[in-house]
């Protein structure tokens, strides 16, 4: 990839100057790329600056070294190459607002390099969109609303595989919750459901097998529930559209993110799963409808819902024009950037 994207930066330079580039941080040869044509490189780190400050620390002091056993991804030749190239960028570009991570950020920015800078939440700044028709799913979901009925949105984002056992527990834990539920699978996971399982709850639940905009569903006002593997887009949507999450990790540093969620925000529960070594959970179909009710009905959802509200008010303010922490930010950034 590399070959080519100089290619594209050399004939970008020949028609006008180029003052910087953002790259995601997986990128780590953009550095490279950068220095070579003579302009700054900054990194978008698409997770949370927490997980950020745990990764950075376990590296340091060397916490965690070694394989621990047969199914464990060997991923230090990748994070070699990253920590090289992030440390020597301008700065990180975080995908979180201040007022969420502020003890991290600060630490982070009195204590290491380079300087993180939030921009976000990008998602509320979005424009309101209004479409000639409204999708199915759209429809669903006021007809929802008109009947006074709250929704779980149920998605477990386009990268974890799940097996075909544990789609059969999910519907069955669904279905015996009795919640209303918007379920989004791909097409190949939804054949994989009991026949009959979409008749038996039609009344009160529907899976979608198409792609779906996922902020319209988290800012419906009937969705009052986030069913999600924790992915730190979905977590960080779902919180500044004011939804508690009912936390799932499958993979990545998704098992921090739900920590993060429940343990350290608390705007949300977290599914009740056994531990198969270092594969992903498996979740019991009870333990599932126990949690759902929960969240959807019981005291440690309304506390979850109560906080998550509060924080969804912080990520406005942060965004907010000209006085937001974030706009402030970005500020920042961009007059350091024009003083280089």
């Amino acid at each position: 990839m590399q070959p080519m994207v100089e290619e594209k930066l050399q004939g970008l330079v020949q028609v006008q100057p180029v003052s910087f580039m953002v790259s995601d941080g997986f990128q780590w040869w953009t550095l490279e790329s950068a220095t070579k044509f003579g302009f700054l490189s900054l990194v978008f780190n698409e997770i949370n600056q927490i997980v950020s400050s745990v990764t950075k620390a376990v590296f340091k002091d060397k916490l965690l070294v070694g394989v621990e056993s047969d199914d464990e991804l060997i991923t230090e030749f990748v994070i070699d190459q990253m920590k090289k190239s992030t440390s020597n960028s301008f700065g990180y570009i975080v995908n979180s607002f201040h007022e969420l991570e502020k003890v991290y950020v600060d630490s982070w920015n009195s204590e290491a390099t380079p300087n993180v800078w939030y921009v976000e939440p990008l998602c509320i700044a979005e424009p309101e969109r209004k479409p000639q028709k409204k999708p199915f799913w759209i429809q669903w979901l006021d007809q929802k609303l008109a009947q006074g009925c709250s929704v779980l949105y149920v998605a477990f984002g386009s990268q974890a595989e799940v097996s075909s056992k544990q789609l059969q527990q999910i519907a069955m834990g669904l279905q015996e919750s009795k919640a209303n539920f918007l379920w989004v699978l791909r097409k190949k996971e939804s054949e994989l459901l009991d026949e009959g399982f979409e008749e038996r709850v039609k009344e009160r639940g529907i899976v979608v097998k198409q792609w779906v905009d996922q902020s319209r569903i988290l800012k419906h006002q009937c969705v009052e529930g986030f069913l999600s593997h924790c992915g730190w887009n979905s977590a960080l949507e779902s919180i500044c559209y004011g939804v508690p999450i009912l936390a799932w990790p499958m993979i990545a540093e998704q098992a921090l993110n739900v920590r993060i969620v429940v343990e350290e925000i608390k705007v949300g529960l977290r599914v009740e799963s056994t531990c198969n070594g270092m594969k992903p959970l498996f979740v019991k179909w009870e333990g599932l409808m126990k949690m759902v009710k929960e969240l959807m009905e019981g005291e440690m959802g309304k506390q979850a819902r109560k906080r998550v509200k509060q924080v969804a008010e912080l990520g406005k303010m942060a965004m907010a024009d000209a006085d937001g922490s974030s706009w402030q930010t970005l500020d920042l950034l961009i007059n350091e950037l024009c003083n280089k």
